[in-house]
């Protein structure tokens, strides 16, 4: 029995955009053949969040939502509008996310600041999981999350410094590891000096890797790449990362 043909049935795909994906139907039915038992959907704004709730809605069972604002996001005259959105509906959600900071994109530092603070402290109100993108703002993003007191807190897709990865983990926060495990030596990096137990797994989708759009189903890449880089059977590495999914969100199954 080679790796891929170990049955494997209870991934959990913790970040996926999946507003972004046409077909969804037949999408959601090759995630679940490819053995994803869970998705979390994530929004970025105020279109994005309604039509992840919208999803949840109608698939209850498989797609658990988190809203968010990303800092691409950011529209200064709407951020309140935004707000109050967000505050409408994550207690409904099983985290916020996607939010944090980008200081690659164009949106001035103070704006991504205040965004970024004002949805963290929605998040620890409601005592609610933060899905964190830190693209070049690593330090800055884990200093406002433990500035925020967040209890629960998973640094997407990780390819930061290794010192303020150390301060994560002790800090008691997780890492996300995608596709991109594959190529990125950045992301391989990071991921090697992970605890296994706080380490999740997602596809990003529709991110395409190496040219190639993600879905859920593809999330199997993922555990590969993982199962390989830290020398772990298939389904040890699928065994850990669903139990690290489920206690980070707080499922119950």
């Amino acid at each position: 029995m080679t790796m891929r043909e170990v049955p494997l049935k209870q991934l959990i795909d913790g970040h996926a955009h999946l507003n972004e994906i046409d077909g969804i139907e037949p999408a959601l039915e090759r995630a679940r053949a490819a053995g994803v038992m869970l998705i979390v959907a994530v929004g970025m704004d105020t279109p994005s969040n309604r039509r992840t709730l919208e999803l949840a809605r109608e698939y209850p069972e498989f797609i658990h939502p988190a809203v968010g604002y990303h800092p691409w996001s950011i529209v200064p005259k709407q951020v309140d509008q935004v707000m109050e959105h967000l505050a409408e509906q994550l207690p409904s959600c099983v985290a916020l996310g996607e939010v944090g900071l980008d200081y690659k994109v164009r949106i001035k530092k103070p704006i991504q600041w205040d965004v970024f603070g004002r949805v963290l402290e929605l998040a620890a109100g409601c005592k609610k999981p933060v899905i964190v993108h830190s693209r070049y703002s690593h330090q800055r993003s884990h200093q406002m999350v433990t500035a925020a007191g967040i209890e629960k807190a998973v640094f997407h897709w990780y390819s930061g410094p290794l010192d303020v990865l150390e301060r994560i983990i002790t800090d008691g926060y997780y890492v996300s590891c995608t596709p991109a495990l594959a190529y990125s030596t950045h992301h391989q990096t990071a991921i090697r000096q992970v605890p296994l137990e706080r380490i999740l797994i997602e596809t990003d989708c529709p991110v395409a890797y190496r040219g190639k759009t993600s879905e859920p189903a593809h999330l199997m890449d993922t555990l590969d790449h993982l199962s390989r880089l830290r020398s772990l059977p298939l389904a040890e590495a699928a065994r850990i990362t669903t139990a690290n999914a489920r206690k980070f969100f707080g499922f119950r199954f």
